[in-house]
């Protein structure tokens, strides 16, 4: 290993050390983490899906993986809002890209399904840097074949139930219909949160109750605020193994202007931070952030947002490690 990463007395390698090393120098792994193949094994993979094939606005999330890579430099080995050190209680690595074809959606969606499940396995935990949001499904049968039906909660300004798109059945709106249809997900236990902006019609809410989702808007939060976000969600996933999907347009666009679809009204970045931090304890298998598109950015406060929204998911997947 040619960089000078951090050791810890559990013989794990965590990032490269910023007191040694300045953090805007090294390869561009997300956090500096050691790659898969610096290690013997690991615990927990971050994988890079950067496609965007399936946009139906602004394309562009295709470098969303290289994006949030380059603000993860910002990161620190030490969580405090969680108290946890995730890269010394779990093995991390970056496990590089999938190599998705951008001219055929469905191969595309049978390599994601497979790079996930080389990753993903008994102690084996991953998260996902899209990309757009048509990737959850491929994670989601993959996560599925290895736990079962699988309770999702979902942090986006859309539903992304709808059932087709031009007649494309698989787009970024539509992959949690096909997941439901497919049993992936657990009926009746899972969630979407930060639901906001103008639908096509009413029926696209009574089609997604159909499916089984509990609905979260973003204006529920002027009334619940945080701890009944949290306590809904609980409610409705319980014990079952939990897929974290977090579209970046869930916040606003004052926090996340660099993405396809931006709604007016969202979350703040704290808001959902602090939302995410209230899951401590349920049964995370895995997690995915989605839809950055750095060439809306603004002084990568996209990317920036998203960096350490994927690191607050891995120190939550570190203590099930």
């Amino acid at each position: 290993m040619s960089e000078d990463h951090m050791r810890h007395a559990t013989g794990r390698v965590g990032p490269v050390d910023g007191t040694r090393s300045p953090r805007y120098a090294g390869l561009p792994t997300f956090a500096r983490l050691p790659r898969r193949e610096d290690v013997p094994d690991f615990d927990i993979a971050v994988l890079g899906v950067p496609f965007d094939a399936g946009v139906t606005y602004r394309p562009g999330a295709r470098f969303g993986p290289s994006a949030i890579r380059a603000a993860s430099r910002l990161l620190r080995p030490y969580n405090p809002a969680q108290d946890v050190s995730p890269f010394e209680v779990a093995q991390v690595v970056d496990a590089g890209d999938v190599d998705a074809n951008p001219f055929d959606i469905a191969q595309a969606l049978d390599a994601i399904s497979g790079a996930a499940s080389e990753l993903i396995g008994p102690g084996r935990l991953l998260v996902a840097l899209g990309g757009d949001h048509t990737i959850s499904l491929p994670l989601l049968r993959a996560l599925y074949a290895a736990h079962g039906p699988i309770a999702l909660v979902h942090f986006d300004a859309h539903l992304d139930t709808w059932d087709t798109y031009f007649g494309a059945p698989c787009t970024h709106g539509t992959p949690f219909r096909r997941a439901a249809e497919e049993g992936l997900v657990a009926k009746g236990h899972s969630a979407h949160v930060g639901i906001r902006g103008p639908l096509y019609d009413r029926r696209d809410l009574l089609d997604d109750a159909e499916l089984g989702f509990t609905c979260i808007h973003a204006k529920d939060l002027d009334v619940i605020g945080v701890p009944g976000v949290v306590e809904r969600i609980r409610a409705a996933v319980g014990d079952r193994p939990v897929h974290v999907s977090i579209d970046i347009d869930v916040l606003d666009p004052a926090f996340a202007p660099g993405t396809g679809t931006p709604e007016a009204g969202g979350l703040t970045s704290r808001e959902l931070l602090a939302i995410l931090r209230g899951m401590a304890g349920l049964r995370l298998v895995g997690a995915d952030v989605v839809e950055v598109a750095p060439a809306y950015d603004h002084a990568e406060v996209t990317a920036v947002a998203a960096a350490h929204l994927a690191y607050d998911l891995l120190s939550l997947l570190a203590v099930r490690a």
